[in-house]
C-alpha cells in the first residue's frame, strides 16, 4: 500500500488575526513537500480550489515547483476539476509536471465538491455530469493518441492536430476522483481507471458495495483485476500520541468545517463529531503512529484491498512545527510499518 498526503494550501489569518502571507505560505508547502519526500512518503498530492483562503488554483504549477526541489516522491493533484477545465490544457499542463519531474507525474480527476469553479469559468451547473462525462473522454483520448479527431458539445472539435508535450512516463496516470454515487463508481470500472474515494465521514465500510460495484463494472467489461486499483483520500494526522493528535489538529479543523458549514448551510461543527469521527468506528486517521496504522490497514480490509491512502492534513491552523512533525511521523513509522504488514500478509 502506497502512503501519501493531500493538500489544498490552506492560508487563514490565526485566531489572534495574526498570519503569514500567500507567499510565505506557499514557501511553506513546497518545504513539506521536500519533507515528504525524504520521509519516504511515496505521494503528495495537491487539490484544486478558488477561495479566498486556499491557494491551490493552479496545482500543476506547485507541484512543478516541487518536483525541482524532490527526487523520488509522485505528485499528483486532489483532485482536478476536470468539468470546469479544458482537457487538452489539463495533460499538457501535467505532461510537463511529468517531464520536470522526470517521470512522476499523475492526475486525480473528477467534479469537485465545490462548486465554485463552475461559474468563475462559465458553466452551468445542469450540465454538471455532462460535462465531466464529455472532457474524461476527450482527455483519455488525448493521453492516448498525440493527434486527436473529437467532436463534443462543450470545446471546439479537434480535427487531427497535435498535442505536445507528450510526458515522459509512456501512460501518464489517470485516477478517476468519486465520493459516493454509484455511478461514478460503475464509470471509473468500466473505463478501467484506478479509483480514488473521498471519505470525509461515515465508516469506511459503508462504501464496500461501492468497491464490488467498481470491480464488478470493471470485470464486465473486460479490464485485468490488478488494474482496478482503489484508493482512498481521508482526513488524517500523526503526532506521538493520540490525544495529541486530536489536540492538535481538532482547532484547525473546527475552522474549516465551521467555514463549509456556513457555506452549505450545516449545523456547526463539534468536538464530539471529531471524536467520534477518530474513533475505531469513524473515518479519520488521526492518532499516533500505532493508531495510524491501524487505522489505515483497517480502512484497506473494510474495501477489500486498498493500493493507496492518502491523509488530507489540510487545516485551518497554520502549525507549522506540528506539521512538519506529523509528516516525519507518517513517512518513518506509519508508512514501513504498513509496508512490513503488507509483505506478511503477501508473504
Amino acid at each position: 500500500m502506497e502512503i501519501g498526503i493531500d493538500s489544498f494550501a490552506v492560508n487563514l489569518p490565526a485566531a489572534d488575526g495574526a498570519g503569514v502571507t500567500a507567499a510565505q505560505r506557499m514557501a511553506q508547502l513546497l518545504e513539506e513537500i521536500e519533507i515528504a519526500d525524504r520521509a519516504g512518503i511515496d505521494v503528495f498530492g495537491i487539490g484544486e480550489h478558488h477561495k479566498d483562503y486556499t491557494l491551490d488554483s493552479a496545482p500543476a504549477v506547485i507541484l512543478a515547483a516541487a518536483a525541482a526541489r524532490t527526487s523520488r516522491i509522485r505528485l499528483t493533484s486532489a483532485v482536478t476539476v476536470l468539468s470546469a477545465d479544458d482537457p487538452v490544457r489539463v495533460f499538457q499542463d501535467f505532461a510537463t509536471l511529468d517531464l520536470i519531474s522526470n517521470g512522476r507525474a499523475e492526475m486525480v480527476v473528477g467534479r469537485g465538491s465545490s462548486l465554485e469553479a463552475y461559474p468563475l469559468f462559465g458553466h452551468a451547473m445542469p450540465d454538471y455530469d455532462a460535462l465531466f462525462t464529455e472532457k474524461l473522454d476527450l482527455l483519455l483520448k488525448v493521453r492516448e493518441h498525440t493527434h486527436v479527431t473529437w467532436n463534443g458539445r462543450f470545446r471546439p472539435a479537434l480535427t487531427g492536430q497535435g498535442i505536445y508535450p507528450r510526458p515522459a512516463q509512456e501512460v501518464l496516470p489517470v485516477w478517476l476522483g468519486v465520493g459516493g454515487t454509484p455511478h461514478s463508481f460503475a464509470r471509473a470500472g468500466a473505463l478501467g481507471l484506478p479509483l480514488m474515494i473521498a471519505i470525509i465521514g461515515g465508516g469506511f465500510e459503508r462504501f464496500r458495495p461501492l468497491v464490488d460495484l467498481y470491480k464488478e463494472a470493471g470485470r464486465h467489461a473486460g479490464h485485468a483485476p490488478e488494474q482496478l486499483k482503489v484508493g482512498v483520500h481521508a482526513i488524517g494526522f500523526v503526532a506521538q500520541t493520540d490525544q495529541e493528535a486530536r489536540d492538535l489538529f481538532f482547532p484547525g479543523w473546527a475552522r474549516m468545517f465551521g467555514i463549509a458549514a456556513r457555506e452549505r448551510g450545516w449545523a456547526p461543527p463539534t468536538r464530539a463529531q471529531f471524536d467520534a469521527a477518530c474513533s475505531p468506528s469513524g473515518a479519520y486517521l488521526v492518532g499516533s503512529p500505532e493508531t495510524a496504522t491501524l487505522r489505515a490497514r483497517a480502512a484497506s480490509e473494510a474495501l477489500g484491498g486498498v493500493s493507496r491512502i492518502t491523509f488530507q492534513m489540510s487545516s485551518g491552523e497554520n502549525d507549522q512545527a506540528a506539521m512538519r512533525r506529523s509528516i516525519e511521523l507518517l513517512g518513518q513509522e506509519v508508512a514501513p510499518a504498513i509496508r512490513r504488514a503488507g509483505a506478511k500478509g503477501t508473504s
